[in-house]
């Protein structure tokens, strides 16, 4: 059963056609990749789903229910942005006050010893030290950032998690631990989870499913093997070109062939 269907999806800037007309069906425990080139639209459709922006056209529906019209915190979505958009006056984790992990428990009335539960949960999950919990953002790596954000976006675990460009501004050290902690965190979350990128990498590391898009539409949506097994047109063939070779050598030598 798909958890999130996307059907004749459109927003418009002016002239520009940011997602234009399209349809796309998310199923239960699915980690979707939407990949494509700069302007296709990958970032926009996030927004979309997750309510920053309205669609000019189309629906939204998430567990059976219309989300056009539900507003961005009512939608039950967690969404991680390429900045990471962290509290900068708050520590990591702080029991007594505010802090990045316990902000949202703490506005939803969680008594004291649950939040501390809860968060000590999560930093373990997502992998963040113990000695981390005191400092403030600007006292992070970009790779402890990316996990302290991820940790605030699962604190309530979500209906759908989100994330655009999360590993854009990571070093390649990090970038690998961060990538292996979100596909953790969502096979342990049996959550929904959608990831734009540019990297392919990522997309061919992560997903179960690969979208591509262009100029606002997407093209293919298939496993990544299929993908490369069987492009739907030239524009699928080109853009995946420069990036088979290795992944399909690797597809044949996890298949035995």
């Amino acid at each position: 059963m798909a958890r999130l269907v996307l059907t004749g999806l459109r927003k418009a800037y002016g002239e520009v056609r940011a997602v234009d007309g399209l349809s796309l069906s998310v199923g239960e425990r699915e980690f979707l990749v939407v990949v494509g080139p700069t302007g296709c639209g990958k970032s926009t459709l996030l927004r979309l789903i997750a309510g920053v922006d309205r669609p000019d056209a189309g629906h939204i529906v998430l567990d059976g229910a219309r989300m056009n019209e539900v507003p961005l915190g009512k939608r039950g979505i967690q969404m991680i942005f390429q900045g990471y958009a962290l509290w900068p006056h708050m520590r990591v984790f702080d029991e007594s006050r505010y802090s990045n992990l316990g902000f949202a428990l703490k506005v939803r009335k969680w008594v004291p010893e649950s939040i501390v539960r809860r968060v000590r949960d999560v930093m373990r999950r997502v992998g963040i030290e113990e000695e981390l919990a005191g400092r403030r953002p600007s006292e992070l790596s970009s790779g402890q950032q990316q996990k302290v954000a991820i940790g605030r976006a699962i604190a309530l675990p979500p209906r759908l998690f989100l994330l655009d460009e999360p590993m854009a501004n990571i070093d390649p050290v990090s970038k690998r631990q961060v990538r292996a902690e979100i596909r953790r965190v969502h096979d342990e979350l049996g959550t929904v989870t959608i990831l734009v990128t540019h990297d392919l990498a990522d997309a061919f590391q992560l997903a179960d499913r690969i979208a591509i898009m262009r100029e606002g539409r997407i093209l293919q949506v298939d496993t990544p093997q299929r993908l490369l097994e069987a492009p739907a047109d030239p524009f699928v063939s080109d853009f995946l070109s420069s990036f088979a070779p290795f992944w399909w050598d690797r597809a044949r030598g996890a298949g035995g062939g």
